[in-house]
């Protein structure tokens, strides 16, 4: 997949990653001037906020998460550390009540966004058999869970689990991105927070479903300033129909200074 533009330009503190395009897997990031959005063609595209620290279907035995080790210096919070040991034992029995993968994602050590990704995942996999699995509190193909996918997002990045958040791009990441740029651009990022807005209704074409997820996001940098962005999130799966999906993946996003 070729681009026909890359535009690369610094806000303060805080980068409004943003690009349009339509694609199946290959995410492609662009960052925005805080004066206006920027625009990408090419195949797909993706978003992100971040801190500047300087100048087809899919198969189920993709890799999981835990094959990605995020290279930032400080270790993701674990889930038994940010909701409680006893909270964090039930999330990992959801996890392993669905998961088709190996036991790594299921850990209480691991980030609780690493788990919830894998919930989700193994839900989607579930198909129309997820409403068999407590474990799976709606339906993966609706509109609460791509708003979910969004929220996880978030909370991946509040953990410093990057890889986790890198991962809801697609089951290989953003290959225009790698997991150290996009790591190294929370540098300076305390914590943010992501407002959901009304999500769209659900479009179908040529084998997949489309989404819009609008959002409000408030980003706190370590020295106490705040930057808000609003926009919205486009979110793809694989329709049932035709092969087995493993959720939302984000494919699109526009992020501007609000």
């Amino acid at each position: 997949m070729r681009f026909s533009n890359h535009l690369t330009v610094p806000l303060l503190g805080i980068f409004a990653l943003v690009a349009s395009g339509c694609g199946d897997s290959g995410e492609q990031p662009a960052p925005a001037p805080s004066s206006k959005s920027a625009e990408l063609s090419g195949d797909a595209a993706t978003s992100e906020l971040a801190s500047p620290s300087s100048s087809s279907s899919l198969a189920v035995q993709e890799k999981p998460a835990t094959a990605i080790q995020a290279p930032s210096s400080s270790a993701p919070l674990s889930c038994a550390a940010d909701i409680g040991e006893s909270a964090a034992r039930k999330l990992v029995a959801q996890c392993r009540a669905v998961s088709p993968a190996t036991r790594p994602p299921c850990n209480a050590e691991n980030s609780c966004a690493m788990i919830r990704n894998e919930v989700a995942r193994g839900c989607a996999i579930l198909g129309e058999d997820f409403v068999k699995t407590p474990a799976c509190a709606s339906d993966p193909i609706g509109r609460e869970a791509a708003a979910d996918l969004v929220r996880r997002f978030y909370d991946a990045v509040n953990a410093r689990d990057y890889a986790a958040a890198w991962s809801l791009w697609g089951p290989d990441g953003n290959p225009a991105q790698t997991l150290d740029q996009f790591a190294s651009g929370y540098a300076q990022t305390r914590r943010t927070h992501v407002e959901i807005g009304k999500v769209s209704s659900i479009e179908g074409g040529a084998g997949s479903i489309y989404v819009t997820v609008p959002v409000t996001i408030d980003a706190e940098l370590d020295d106490g300033r705040h930057q808000r962005f609003t926009g919205s999130y486009d979110l793809r799966q694989i329709n049932r129909g035709m092969g087995i999906s493993q959720g939302w993946h984000i494919t699109t996003a526009k992020l501007r200074p609000a």
